[in-house]
C-alpha cells in the first residue's frame, strides 16, 4: 500500500513494543503448529499449500481504494473457512514471512506486529464470525459465499484496528489515535468488500465442487446431519 498500509514498515512502531508483539507472535504460531497437528490429514495438508500459495499470489496484487491508497487482500476469512483456524494462521503467517525476507513488504522489526495483526488478529475474527454464521445459514455453497464475504470484511477491519493498538502503545510520530482509527477503519472496510467478494466465490465454488474439502462444512455440522452421518 502506498498511504494507508496494512503491512508495517520499520520505525513506525518502536523497538520495545515491536520486541514485545514478536514474543507474542511467535508463541501464538508455536500453539497453533501444536493444534494443528490435530487437523492435518490426507485432504487437509495439500489444500494447506494451495490456500497459502493463492494467498501469497492475491497479496501481490494491489488494487486502488482512495486516491493515493491502495491494498491487497489478507486472506485470514478464505484461509479458515478452507483449512481451519490453526492451520489458517499459519498460512498467513507464511506468506507474510516470505513477503518480508524476499521482498521487503513490510519491515523485518514490525514482522511480529504484521503476524498479529493478519494472521492471528484477522483470522481469529474470521473464524469467530464463520462458527457464529454457519450456525444459522444454510449450509450450501449459497451460504458459505455470504459467510465469507461477512467474516472478510469484519476480519479485515479488526486486523486494522490491530495496528491502531500497536501505536497507541509504540506509536514513533504525533498522529491522532481517533483519526488513525477512523482512517484504517474505513480504508479496510472497502478493502475487505473487494475481498469478501473474492473470498466468496472461490469458497462457494469449491464447495459446490469439492465440498469435503472445506473445513468449515466438515467443523460446524448441525446434530440432525451427525445423527444422519453416524
Amino acid at each position: 500500500m502506498e498511504t494507508t498500509a496494512m503491512h508495517i514498515a520499520n520505525g513506525i512502531v518502536d523497538g520495545p513494543v515491536s520486541a514485545v508483539f514478536a514474543v507474542l507472535a511467535v508463541a501464538a504460531l508455536a500453539f497453533c503448529v501444536r493444534k494443528a497437528r490435530n487437523d492435518l490429514d490426507e485432504r487437509l495438508a495439500p489444500m494447506a499449500g494451495l490456500v497459502a500459495a493463492f494467498i501469497f499470489a492475491v497479496q501481490m496484487l494491489n488494487f486502488q481504494v482512495l486516491p493515493g491508497v491502495s491494498g491487497h487482500l489478507l486472506g485470514g476469512a478464505l484461509a479458515v473457512i478452507l483449512v481451519g483456524p490453526w492451520v489458517g494462521a499459519l498460512c498467513v503467517s507464511t506468506v507474510l514471512i516470505v513477503q518480508c525476507l524476499l521482498f521487503a513488504d513490510g519491515g523485518l522489526t514490525a514482522l511480529g506486529l504484521n503476524i498479529t495483526n493478519m494472521a492471528l488478529l484477522g483470522t481469529a475474527a474470521g473464524y469467530l464470525l464463520v462458527a457464529g454464521l454457519l450456525r444459522i445459514l444454510p449450509r450450501n455453497a449459497k451460504g458459505l459465499g455470504v459467510t465469507a464475504f461477512i467474516a472478510s470484511v469484519v476480519s479485515v477491519v479488526v486486523a486494522s484496528q490491530g495496528f491502531v493498538l500497536e501505536y497507541a502503545l509504540g506509536g514513533t510520530t504525533d498522529l491522532s489515535l481517533p483519526w488513525i482509527s477512523g482512517t484504517m477503519a474505513g480504508v479496510h472496510a472497502l478493502i475487505g468488500i473487494g475481498e469478501g467478494l473474492i473470498a466468496a466465490t472461490t469458497v462457494a465454488t469449491v464447495a459446490k465442487v469439492r465440498p469435503d474439502l472445506v473445513y468449515a462444512l466438515r467443523r460446524f455440522r448441525r446434530p440432525t446431519e451427525l445423527k444422519l452421518n453416524a
